[in-house]
């Protein structure tokens, strides 16, 4: 699974890793990705999404989805 997110495109960005010594090694900043159930065309879709798509409302989530019947009371 590519870290990348289908509604932005966000990707793994690269940097340093700086110690108290001022040594350099580098290391990769993960996008945060979540896999949800979301509308997509109208149709419930499994996609992978950053938080920030998420929390701006640029996905709709699926509320559609089946939930287990309640016990009768006797």
């Amino acid at each position: 699974m590519a870290k990348v997110c289908e509604i932005c495109g966000k990707r793994p960005m690269f940097g340093n890793n700086v110690s108290h010594a001022n040594n350099t090694t580098r290391r990769r900043f993960m996008p945060n990705l979540q896999r949800v159930r979301a509308l997509v065309d109208g149709k419930p879709k499994r996609v992978t999404v950053c938080t920030s798509c998420l929390k701006s409302g640029k996905v709709i989530k699926n509320t559609n989805r089946k939930k287990p019947p309640k016990p009768e009371a006797a």
